[in-house]
């Protein structure tokens, strides 16, 4: 379960691996096959995998997130995210747009969790860009999974329970010292309420405000799902 919550096909090569008498080495070559299998695969259902190979405006943020499948997106989304890295890159040259979680190759409505939606392809996550007192950091994020660094700030939401929104407060000394690049996160949602093919935006609402944001598109994610201060959510129409 805990495979299949995290890769998609993961707990399959798992229970295929059990024909074999030690399962740990099948397993690998088995997940490693089907890992492969689902980039020819997965245009069948819509969706098209980011490469984490390229070496361009636009990345993939960690190999974690294509050997756990979570780099799929629908030719669309792929375009809009391709564009956006484009955009940057010629508005502040050498930047690089990193991706972070996007979707399962396979299925709608199957929860890419810890996520609340990233079910059907038509979403995905960015990166902030950071710099430090030299400039712009090309291609850094504070965590090494981009993900938990978040930037401080008022919240008008209670401790309530179930709940997504970690603060994660013992981890936070532990990530790099870099500060948002105030230009660079204000020109890529700038880029991204321009798209007409993009619906939503997901950023904290103190960071809209900081960085001088203000669209019917840039929305508050709810007090129950993940904080959005350490990475910009998108979503198509």
């Amino acid at each position: 379960m805990l495979l299949t919550m995290l890769t998609q096909i993961g707990g399959l090569a798992w229970l295929v691996a059990q024909l074999f008498h030690q399962r740990l080495l099948p397993f690998l070559l088995i997940y490693s096959a089907m890992t492969v299998a689902s980039i020819w695969i997965a245009p069948s259902f819509g969706r098209t995998a980011l490469s984490c190979s390229a070496s361009g405006p636009l990345q993939v943020q960690s190999w974690m997130y294509c050997a756990l499948n979570r780099n799929y997106v629908t030719p669309q989304l792929a375009d809009v995210l391709k564009q956006t890295a484009i955009t940057m890159d010629e508005r502040y040259p050498g930047t690089t747009t990193l991706v972070l979680d996007s979707n399962f190759p396979f299925f709608d409505n199957f929860p890419l969790l810890p996520h609340l939606s990233h079910d059907d392809g038509e979403k995905a996550d960015l990166a902030f860009y950071y710099r430090d007192e030299a400039g712009y950091l090309a291609g850094a994020t504070r965590s090494p999974i981009g993900y938990f660094a978040f930037e401080q700030g008022p919240s008008d939401c209670p401790a309530i329970w179930p709940t997504l929104r970690w603060d994660l407060a013992a981890l936070q000394p532990m990530w790099l010292n870099y500060a948002l690049d105030q230009q660079r996160n204000r020109a890529v949602l700038q880029t991204l309420t321009n798209d007409p093919r993009v619906g939503r935006i997901f950023v904290e609402p103190h960071l809209a405000q900081s960085l001088n944001i203000a669209h019917p598109k840039v929305r508050f994610q709810g007090c129950r799902a993940a904080r959005h201060d350490d990475h910009i959510h998108l979503q198509l129409r």
